[in-house]
């Protein structure tokens, strides 16, 4: 559950939010910048255990802790495993002062009105209670946006909202994550469709309750400070979608107030064949250089 102390980091802290939360879709890929191809591992298992090894090496270099990164977001498999001898979660807190969060979607629908929904997530209560067991403060759950329009625009940000109403029962905070798809060519149109719907969700949420908004870099900067002030909004921070590191950053600091929560952009360039100096070096780079977009 949420400490005053994380909430505190979660509100006010300068700094960004590592996504390191690839999922079983995305995790070849991942391992595969990673330079580990799929030919080193036969099993999903396997694939599973070099994953976490590769997390657990970002989360225990040096450069990862509360000072930059306020908070990382974690796989549900990470949740369950240990990172430096402890439960995950509570390494990241107790001796990173990293807050903990957990990806919960389980992926994605076949497109309907230009927009992929977030498929059903079974036993969802007793994942939110083993969560809050574990000390994670709030959970994250993604689907995407392809075109602007406003039906599938709607019915996605009500999806996204009805979701975090269940996550807030449980006392923790969601992070709403519909994502805009960078190269779509309306995509400052879908930004500004969005942009409305999400503003009257967050008219009509409970006093003393606030969520938090993971969204695409906005094509307009500045799209979305209606938000990041909105008294409703715990922390609106952005993903990478695609963009290298350097992209990221240079959009992200056209936005005042809106933080990182990268995922591809903060490993890009590490290695499993790093010796450990030149891979927490790397790591390192990567986070002052977050940091510092976040910060501007």
């Amino acid at each position: 559950m949420p400490t005053p102390d994380q909430i505190a980091q979660m509100t006010d802290g300068k700094g960004f939010i590592a996504a390191l939360d690839q999922s079983g879709g995305s995790t070849p890929k991942a391992l595969a910048l990673y330079g580990i191809g799929e030919d080193a591992y036969g099993s999903e298992a396997e694939m599973f255990d070099l994953m976490h090894a590769m997390r657990s090496r970002i989360a225990t270099a040096p450069a990862f802790t509360g000072d930059k990164v306020i908070a990382a977001i974690l796989f549900e498999m990470t949740m369950d495993r240990e990172i430096g001898g402890k439960p995950a979660a509570a390494y990241l807190w107790e001796d990173r002062r990293v807050v903990p969060f957990l990806k919960i979607d389980k992926g994605l629908t076949e497109a309907q009105d230009g927009v992929r929904m977030m498929k059903p997530i079974p036993g969802l209560s007793g994942l939110l209670d083993r969560a809050v067991a574990h000390g994670i403060f709030g959970t994250k759950e993604r689907s995407v946006i392809d075109a602007a329009n406003r039906a599938g625009i709607g019915a996605i940000v009500e999806q996204q909202f009805d979701l975090g109403a269940e996550v807030l029962a449980k006392g923790l905070v969601p992070i709403l994550e519909p994502e805009v798809t960078i190269s779509i060519a309306d995509k400052a149109d879908a930004e500004a469709m969005l942009l409305d719907e999400i503003l009257k969700y967050l008219d009509m949420l409970p006093e003393g309750e606030r969520v938090m908004l993971k969204l695409s870099l906005p094509s307009k900067a500045g799209l979305y400070a209606p938000l990041i002030a909105h008294p409703k909004v715990m922390r609106v921070v952005a993903l990478s979608g695609g963009y290298t590191r350097d992209e990221a950053c240079a959009l992200l600091a056209q936005n005042p107030g809106m933080i990182a929560s990268f995922s591809r952009a903060l490993t890009e360039g590490l290695s499993a064949d790093q010796p450990d100096a030149a891979f927490n070096s790397a790591i390192g780079d990567a986070i002052e250089a977050i940091y510092r977009a976040s910060v501007t």
